[in-house]
């Protein structure tokens, strides 16, 4: 059963969430709101404290809901064809992981099935499952270490990485195959624009925007 949250408590809640606390140098500000487009930063190291945020909950949730679908399409479908004498070969996201595994690439083919599938996967049910409770205005199970989480694995999605190696591929490829570009591709083309939507939103705000339970 949790503990009540005290007067005590609710005051130490409110006095915390007007401060700002750089997270490279431990400098201490007093938090203001911002204007739209206004980003404030540590007068000592220049780090982002906090941008202005006009997303709310049930926009960041309908996000999510759509990289997950743009992601399984990604996974499923062909990404590139190779042609060559008649023969047409399709190659999946998944198949390439596979051939570099066969072919003695397995730390290559460990760090792309991570950055290309799992941290991502992982990176959108966290959300998901901290945005389904937050729209229903509570914190979720696990609230802060699912944040911490976040924290750590955010710089770990690459999808914008792979598609610029997707376009390198194909053109070096032409010298030697008919290479064309499946939907696989444009979808992980759609999901790296949609992860850099959200690379623009700062997930220490759900800090505020989903509270404690109440007492």
């Amino acid at each position: 059963m949790s503990q009540p949250i005290t007067r005590a408590d609710d005051t130490q809640q409110a006095f915390a969430s007007a401060l700002l606390i750089c997270e490279h140098c431990d400098t201490v500000y007093r938090r203001r709101p911002l204007a739209r487009g206004e980003v404030a930063r540590c007068q000592r190291c220049h780090a982002v404290l906090e941008r202005h945020q006009r997303i709310g909950l049930d926009a960041m949730f309908a996000l999510v809901l759509t990289v997950m679908v743009v992601f399984v399409q990604a996974n499923v479908w062909p990404i590139i064809t190779l042609g060559l004498n008649g023969t047409q070969i399709h190659a999946t996201l998944w198949g390439i992981i596979i051939m570099m595994w066969e072919r003695q690439s397995q730390i290559v083919a460990v760090l792309a099935a991570g950055t290309l599938f799992f941290f991502p996967l992982c990176k959108m049910l966290l959300l998901g499952w901290l945005l389904a409770y937050g729209r229903r205005g509570r914190r979720a199970p696990g609230f802060r270490r699912l944040m911490v989480i976040l924290h750590y694995i955010a710089p770990w999605t690459m999808s914008e990485v792979f598609v610029l190696g997707i376009l390198v591929s194909i053109v070096k490829a032409q010298l030697y195959f008919d290479v064309t570009a499946d939907a696989g591709a444009f979808a992980y083309a759609a999901l790296a624009l949609l992860i850099t939507v959200f690379s623009g939103i700062d997930m220490r705000q759900l800090w505020d925007k989903i509270p404690q339970a109440a007492p």
